[in-house]
């Protein structure tokens, strides 16, 4: 459709055969993108890069995904990825991610204007110290990765996963609220490859 590059708000939900190049593709053509929401759909690094790149507009960011408990598992790719491509944000929430305190340092410094910042069930970090300091001093509205999950839409299951990337609990429910994101454009439970749909939106 003609309006897909106006389009500014954008969110995947549970998508689980969407693919990272489809998403490089598509985010080329939504240069006004404003918000752009993520959940318990996988994604690359590479795919980061391209949405901070292509979206230059980019305020809101979610990628959100099951909590892991096996601690030893962690990663920073996606918080470097976050850190050094979208420098606009205000709001970012990595639910569930495998980050460590250096990929949350990263995004403190990378991204000097964020507002809200929600790390919960993300078990790596450790906000004590000069790091927790920091972002209650940086940071307007902080969610730490023990906060409750009550008011989350979507089921927040906790896995023992051999890998924190199974992106879809067992037991995922669909989400009740969906009338909350009237405004957004929405998929959600679906199986998407951009590159194959041009018109999708």
């Amino acid at each position: 459709m003609s309006c897909s590059s106006q389009l500014k708000r954008l969110r995947f939900a549970c998508c689980h055969n969407i693919s990272s190049e489809g998403l490089i593709e598509a985010v080329k053509k939504l240069p006004l993108l404003e918000e752009l929401h993520l959940y318990y759909t996988s994604i690359t690094k590479e795919a980061i890069e391209a949405v901070g790149r292509s979206c230059p507009r980019l305020k809101s960011f979610k990628l959100n995904k099951a909590g892991c408990t096996r601690f030893h598992i962690s990663g920073d790719k996606d918080a470097l990825a976050i850190a050094e491509n979208m420098p606009e944000l205000r709001h970012l929430q990595l639910f569930g991610n495998k980050m460590t305190n250096d990929g949350l340092q990263a995004i403190l410094d990378g991204c000097p204007q964020l507002e809200s910042l929600d790390l919960r069930l993300c078990f790596n970090v450790n906000l004590a110290g000069s790091l927790g300091r920091r972002c209650s001093e940086q940071i307007k509205d902080l969610r730490h990765p023990d906060d409750s999950t009550e008011d989350y839409g979507f089921y927040a299951e906790i896995s023992e996963c051999e890998s924190c990337d199974e992106e879809y609990p067992s037991g995922f429910s669909d989400i009740d609220n969906l009338s909350d994101y009237d405004e957004y454009n929405d998929f959600s439970g679906g199986s998407i490859d951009f590159s194959d749909n041009e018109g999708i939106f």
